[in-house]
C-alpha cells in the first residue's frame, strides 16, 4: 500500500511538472473565448449526474468527471494520468465521501487549494461490516445528495448561488415527483421478498419495504463459494422467491445458477453507477428499476 501511494505521489509530481510548463487556462481563470470560470470535477457518475443539473446554466462552469462514466464499482479503480489533469486543473472536487472515493485520498493531500464537496455530509449510514456508502440508490438519499451538493457549491462560488440553488430544487422536484409514483406503485405489494446482487441495494430496499433476504456477492468480482451458494439456494426454497434481482455491471453466473436450481428469473436492477452524459439519466434509470420491480414482485 505504501509503495502504490508512493508510485501515486510521483506520478501526480510529474503531472503537475508537465502541466506547470504548458500554456493550460489556470484554475478559476478565462479561456480564450472568455467562457471558462470555474472548473468542477466529480468522482464518478452518480456525483457527476447530480451535479450535472445543479449546475445547469451556471455561467462559466467546466464540469468533468474522474473515474470513466462506465466504472461502475470503484473498489479496484486506478487512476490514470488525465484523472490526475482533470483533478490539477479543478478548483471543487464533488465526492459522494465516507470512503467511498478512497482512491483520491492520497492525491487530494497534495492538492491543498482543492475544495471538496461532500454529498453525503450529516448523512446517516447503514452500517454492517463497513458503512454502506450506495445513499444514491435510494431516492430519498440522492435527494439529500442534491441538497448538499447544490447549498455546498452555493457557498464556494455566491456570485451564482441562487441559480445553484434554484437548480437543485428544480431537480429535487423530479426527484420527489418519481418517488411519489414509485410508491405508489410499490406499497401495495404484498410479497417483497427479494434477492439481490451486491450490497448496492439496502438504502432501496429500506425506502419501499423490500425485504432483502439474501445477498448472492457482497463483494463485486468475487464470486460465492459453493457453500455460500447452496445456502442461498435453501433461502430462495425456504422464502418461495421467484424473482433474483441481478445488476447489469456484473457478471449474472451465480444468480444464473440460481435460478436454474430453484425455478426463479432473473431481473436487472441498476444501481445508476454507469449510464449515458445525460442530465435525466438517474431519473431514468429508476423508471426503469421501477418497472423491473413490479414485474418481479408481482411474479411471486
Amino acid at each position: 500500500m505504501k509503495l502504490l501511494k508512493f508510485a501515486a505521489a510521483i506520478l501526480l509530481s510529474l503531472v503537475l511538472a508537465v502541466i506547470g510548463g504548458c500554456s493550460a487556462v489556470p484554475t478559476g481563470g478565462q479561456d480564450k473565448e472568455g467562457a471558462k470560470r470555474l472548473t468542477i470535477s466529480t468522482s464518478f457518475y452518480p456525483m457527476y449526474i447530480m451535479t450535472l443539473n445543479i449546475v445547469k446554466d451556471v455561467p462559466g462552469v467546466d464540469l468533468n468527471n474522474i473515474a470513466p462514466l462506465q466504472t461502475g464499482c470503484l473498489h479496484d479503480y486506478q487512476m490514470t494520468t488525465n484523472d490526475l489533469k482533470k483533478m490539477e486543473q479543478s478548483r471543487i472536487l464533488v465526492v459522494n465521501g465516507a470512503g467511498t472515493e478512497n482512491y483520491l485520498d492520497s492525491v487530494i493531500k497534495q492538492l491543498p487549494g482543492l475544495k471538496i464537496v461532500d454529498a453525503t455530509k450529516g448523512m446517516d449510514f447503514i452500517k454492517g461490516s463497513e458503512v454502506n456508502t450506495h445513499v444514491w440508490v435510494s431516492i430519498s438519499g440522492a435527494i439529500q445528495e442534491v441538497k448538499n451538493i447544490s447549498a455546498q457549491l452555493a457557498e464556494l462560488d455566491p456570485e451564482y448561488a441562487d441559480l445553484y440553488r434554484k437548480n437543485g430544487e428544480t431537480y429535487i422536484s423530479k426527484l420527489e415527483e418519481l418517488k411519489g409514483r414509485m410508491h405508489m406503485a410499490l406499497d401495495g405489494i404484498d410479497n417483497k421478498d427479494i434477492i439481490t446482487f451486491h450490497e448496492a441495494f439496502p438504502y432501496f430496499a429500506k425506502e419501499f419495504g423490500l425485504n432483502i433476504v439474501a445477498v448472492i456477492e457482497r463483494e463485486p468480482g468475487s464470486e460465492p463459494s459453493a457453500k455460500e451458494l447452496a445456502e442461498t439456494i435453501e433461502i430462495v426454497r425456504q422464502h418461495k422467491v421467484k424473482a433474483i434481482f441481478a445488476e447489469p455491471q456484473y457478471s449474472p453466473s451465480a444468480a444464473e445458477t440460481i435460478a436454474k436450481e430453484t425455478g426463479a428469473k432473473i431481473y436487472y436492477l441498476d444501481p445508476a453507477v454507469t449510464g449515458e452524459m445525460n442530465p435525466d439519466a438517474y431519473l431514468i434509470t429508476m423508471e426503469k428499476n421501477l418497472e423491473t420491480l413490479v414485474k418481479g414482485l408481482k411474479s411471486q
